[in-house]
């Protein structure tokens, strides 16, 4: 390997690899005082999973960083708005059993204690309906901004719905044409190491011996490089998150104008959930659930009958069967190979975590990327140690969910809610947040995966209310918050289009440029 880290090779294409490509190749162009080379590697034989098809706000802030304009997500990728989700019967599994999380923080949140005034003088409101708009906008199925909003920009936050596959051919474009990323279509045979297990090339079948100085392994669940090569195991986290199975399926709108769902929409089966992904063609919906607490005929029993319930008895569906590990690897970088995407580790779709994890590694990736060989070893110890941390504090805030529910019907359930499944920081927080509120200062570090925000919405939605606040009168500055809520909440109501009227002026007219 050369002495500078100048040829980057990206194995494996999808979301992930072209994603990667695109936020490395934008930051270190040649332009740049350290020129980087980025090559893409991907098999035509390798089948793309593509269900990743919710994002967080976070997507937008990278799409833009790298140049990519926002309409091309709804001309080509059937994109529609996501402004958080929604979670039906997750608490009791009782009808009116239905919670919020949505992407806005609450009004006044970081400035003012919220909490306090909701849990003693509105205990009967919904939580997030009560401290955010949003909430109250997505109920109402208005959409995020209106159509003389700049791109990118947004009344209330938002991230996407997309079709992931197509999302991918879009990025590969860009990739392609404005980034100067290379591209090859070749198999992975083999690799060649020298006497340190650094990687020197790979041996291709269609093109041969290809040289790199860094390796990103995006090649899936298989993790070709730091799994089978490199030998880098999986830590299994199936004894927190039970689930390792799902059925995916395309649903058809019923008619043209269907009106499309703006947030993601979650609900509680009786061993596990399902997802509901509204898109501007196509809901994207699918059951994902855990194996040892249901057969592959159950689940898809339980997916047949949602769907026919939700969509008035579409046509017959081709769903297709998905089975994973759930668990992250034991090291995220080794030697001169880094794993990013499914290579990584995956665990259930709830709150759309595996493109945000992505982001997270490839900007983490970007940032401090190595000048030569010498700083690889700092530069990778501390990588491993930030993305362990946050696949930590992801694991955690979904199991939030499960340890929250008074579910009482199913094993599932219950087991969830067993102390020995629970993560010790978990159960920790836990104490903590019945007495008082989460803040900011239960997170350390400043670029926490969620923020305190979040925990609030889950917390709340699912009926926690913090015990020993003391009783106070509604300050001035809190009526004046709400005074100013309700106004906001009902202007924009008043003023936003519905989602799918939105979609229709952008993919005809486009969006103005900031």
């Amino acid at each position: 390997m050369s002495a500078g880290v100048k040829r980057l090779v990206v194995v494996g294409g999808g979301s992930a690899g072209w994603l990667v490509a695109a936020i490395l190749a934008a930051a270190h162009q040649a332009h740049q005082a350290r020129p980087l080379s980025v090559l893409l590697i991907e098999s035509a034989a390798v089948p793309i999973i593509g269900v990743g098809e919710g994002t967080w706000p976070s997507m937008r802030d990278t799409l833009r960083a790298i140049g990519l304009p926002e309409d091309a997500l709804f001309t080509e990728c059937d994109a529609a708005f996501k402004q958080g989700s929604r979670f039906d019967g997750w608490v009791s599994g009782a009808p009116e059993d239905r919670y919020h999380h949505p992407f806005s923080v609450p009004e006044g949140f970081g400035e003012l204690d919220v909490v306090t005034p909701w849990a003693t003088h509105f205990p009967d409101q919904a939580f997030a309906e009560w401290a955010c708009p949003q909430a109250v906008l997505c109920n109402a199925g208005r959409a995020p901004k209106q159509a003389q909003t700049p791109q990118y920009a947004a009344v209330t936050n938002y991230g996407y719905h997309f079709d992931a596959t197509k999302f991918g051919q879009v990025l590969k474009r860009h990739c392609l044409e404005q980034l100067g990323v290379r591209h090859l279509i070749a198999d992975v045979q083999g690799i060649t190491r020298d006497e340190q297990g650094y990687i020197l090339s790979l041996q291709t079948a269609q093109h041969g011996e290809v040289p790199g100085d860094l390796f990103v392994d995006c090649t899936g669940m298989a993790s070709l490089l730091l799994g089978q090569h490199l030998g880098v195991g999986l830590k299994s986290q199936k004894s927190v998150l039970f689930n390792d199975s799902a059925w995916a399926t395309q649903v058809p709108y019923t008619a043209p104008d269907s009106p499309i769902a703006t947030q993601t929409v979650a609900t509680a089966q009786a061993a596990g959930w399902v997802w509901d992904i509204g898109l501007q063609s196509r809901r994207g919906v699918g059951l994902v659930y855990s194996s040892a607490h249901c057969s592959d005929a159950q689940a898809l029993a339980t997916l047949e009958r949602y769907v026919e319930r939700s969509a008035n008895g579409v046509a017959a569906l081709t769903p297709r069967k998905i089975s994973f590990e759930p668990g992250y690897r034991e090291r995220f970088w080794q030697h001169n190979c880094v794993a990013i995407g499914l290579s990584s580790g995956f665990i259930e779709p709830l709150e759309a975590s595996a493109l945000a994890m992505v982001e997270m590694a490839a900007a983490l990736l970007s940032d401090t990327l190595p000048a030569s060989r010498e700083d690889m070893p700092v530069v990778a110890a501390r990588f491993n140690e930030a993305m362990h941390y946050k696949w930590g504090r992801v694991i955690e805030f979904l199991k939030l969910h499960y340890v929250l529910s008074r579910r009482q019907d199913e094993a599932y359930w219950r087991e969830h809610r067993e102390a020995e499944s629970i993560p010790a920081r978990l159960a920790e927080q836990l104490l903590l947040w019945r007495a008082r509120p989460p803040s900011r200062h239960d997170f350390g570090r400043i670029d926490e995966v969620f923020p305190a925000a979040s925990y609030q919405y889950i917390l709340y939605g699912m009926g926690v209310k913090p015990q020993g606040l003391a009783a106070q009168p509604l300050s001035a500055e809190v009526m004046h918050l709400m005074r100013h809520a309700r106004h906001q909440t009902e202007r924009m109501a008043a003023a936003l289009p519905t989602p799918r009227e939105l979609l229709q002026h952008i993919v005809r007219h486009g969006q103005h440029r900031i």
